[in-house]
């Protein structure tokens, strides 16, 4: 089959390009896969991409920032989406004539807003699936209402998690859409797992509030007031690093706290460390813990929704700790750097038990999601409404859609747009 991945940005940095990256790599071992980018800033990915997989840019931000289009706002793009100001009518003609001449099996949206697109604007041979990398309660209700009305013209919806898959399911009434939880995988390390000897605590992402490394800089205090041995190494760029660089220095934690800057691929150093940790307020998922992992790692993260929970099974891989309490989370860190074999043991068996995560069983999964979806779509088992797609003139013309589904649709993305006025 042809499969053909839609992402906002592949040339960028983020959770989402590097599943979508491994994702299209584990089934371009069997199918024909492309990776199309709304948007491109720069020549060449920052992230390596298999050559067995295509990349196409549909608008090069390097040159058509002047297009007359490029100036005039998004009237597909959904106006409540977190990244609607970053699209236009240049990128709604663009990814409209994408998705028409299309020859792809299938087509697997990104994001929120590329998933209206896909849902409006795909032919009819097209299996369409949506992946959600956020989750359902994380997106502003005006946007909840345009999904609602738009994803029932999905073939599929899949999630990161069980938890997310069920809030869809319960709370969008998705008739004849599947929805499934389709979790993140990560490739089979090429270093040899970490022995969990080394003296180091290894966490990384973007340097972000919601990351919470202030909450793990103030947990590790309690480590380094009775371990001064242990040191803590945070890998990601982001706009909070100025504040947490001066929150090192307010708890003299400066010989054993290193903002260590990006690295990519993370595997090398999370392999010098012999824990992971996360403080996160929210996590959809949680690649950097898979990450760490499958590298030998245990993890001591937050439990917050969703993803910790579904990955680290505490007290056998790692420890789950409450939101927001860094002495619960330096006391579970602290359990571990004490206890050398019990550290060893469980960095064991967070190698076996992240093998779940693997490309193997997730490919798998996702092949046969897949399959399913296309027999569905030419025998015409689907109960779904049927779906025609958008005339290409409605993209200069408005939402004058010609059918009762497709005015259900635009009246929500219109309404958006006069509450965003």
């Amino acid at each position: 089959m042809k499969v053909s991945f839609l992402i906002h940005n592949a040339y960028g940095i983020g959770g989402t390009i590097t599943t979508t990256f491994n994702l299209a790599q584990a089934l371009a071992e069997q199918h024909d896969v492309e990776v199309v980018s709304a948007l491109r800033h720069r020549e060449e990915p920052t992230f390596t991409l298999d050559p067995r997989v295509s990349l196409r840019p549909l608008v090069d931000l390097r040159h058509e920032r002047e297009h007359p289009l490029y100036q005039r706002p998004a009237r597909v793009f959904p106006a409540a989406e977190y990244r609607y100001q970053q699209y236009n009518e240049l990128t709604d003609q663009r990814i409209g004539a994408y998705l028409e001449s299309t020859d792809a099996d299938v087509v697997i949206g990104t994001r929120p807003g590329l998933n209206v697109h896909l849902a409006l604007q795909a032919p009819q041979h097209v299996v369409r699936i949506g992946q959600e990398h956020l989750t359902l309660d994380n997106h502003p209700p005006a946007l909840r209402t345009a999904l609602r009305r738009a994803y029932r013209r999905l073939d599929a919806l899949t999630t990161v998690t069980e938890a997310d898959a069920a809030a869809y399911r319960r709370k969008m009434r998705l008739p004849g859409v599947r929805v499934e939880a389709l979790p993140n995988s990560v490739p089979d390390p090429e270093l040899p797992a970490a022995d969990g000897t080394a003296k180091v605590v290894v966490a990384a992402g973007r340097l972000v509030p919601v990351k919470r490394y202030d909450l793990l800089i103030e947990a590790f205090a309690l480590v380094a007031a009775e371990h001064p041995d242990w040191k803590l190494r945070i890998y990601g760029t982001g706009e909070e690093h100025d504040r947490l660089r001066q929150l090192v220095t307010d708890l003299a934690l400066h010989d054993n706290v290193f903002l260590m800057g990006a690295a990519a691929p993370m595997e090398a150093e999370w392999v010098k460390g012999s824990i992971g940790a996360a403080a996160s307020n929210f996590e959809p998922f949680g690649m950097t813990i898979v990450e760490a992992m499958r590298c030998g790692l245990p993890v001591v993260s937050t439990d917050c929704p969703y993803g910790p929970g579904e990955i680290i099974k505490d007290g056998a891989d790692g420890r789950l700790v409450p939101v927001g309490d860094h002495g619960a989370l330096g006391a579970a860190l602290l359990e571990l750097v004490r206890d050398d074999e019990r550290r060893r043991r469980m960095g064991r068996t967070a190698v076996e038990n992240a093998g779940r995560f693997a490309p193997g069983p997730v490919v798998a999964q996702a092949e046969r999601l897949l399959d399913e979806a296309i027999a569905a779509r030419r025998t015409g088992r689907r109960v779904a409404p049927s779906r025609g797609r958008v005339n290409r003139a409605l993209i200069s013309q408005g939402f004058a859609v010609r059918d009762a589904a497709h005015a259900a649709v635009g009246s929500a993305l219109r309404t958006m747009r006069r509450g965003r006025g």
